[in-house]
């Protein structure tokens, strides 16, 4: 949903409600192979595959893209059209669903060269 008199523009909706159905917690997904390895490929790649392991993870769960209330994306840069390369790729993955989203620049991330990381909250059923 969105909130009267907020920025109509962003590019997600403000808040999520939960009415009924299953709370799925997925960790932060990486961009990451069954080697363990981060894929290499500069930011839009590693966002893509870790949207997918995401979305993976989620499906294990019982719960799809469309049943994400928030997600937080972390990108290991400080330059903010960096973040925006990341964000576009993940919004890409998600649409037409815009859920509410934290977007994110820290110093570092748990792999090594790994530059993104995404998070969800999602409700199943």
């Amino acid at each position: 949903m969105n909130a009267p008199g907020l920025y109509v523009g962003a590019p997600y909706h403000y808040a999520a409600v939960v009415e009924s159905g299953r709370m799925v917690f997925a960790a932060g997904a990486c961009p990451i192979d069954e080697d363990g390895v981060v894929v290499p490929g500069g930011i839009e790649a590693q966002a893509q595959k870790a949207v997918e392991n995401l979305f993976a993870a989620l499906d294990a769960a019982g719960a799809g893209k469309a049943d994400v209330l928030k997600t937080t994306v972390y990108v290991a840069s400080s330059e903010q059209p960096e973040l925006v390369r990341a964000w576009e790729v993940i919004a890409a993955a998600f649409a037409p669903a815009r859920p509410p989203s934290t977007l994110l620049g820290v110093a570092v991330l748990g792999y090594r060269e790994q530059l993104v990381e995404i998070e969800a909250i999602a409700v199943a059923g």
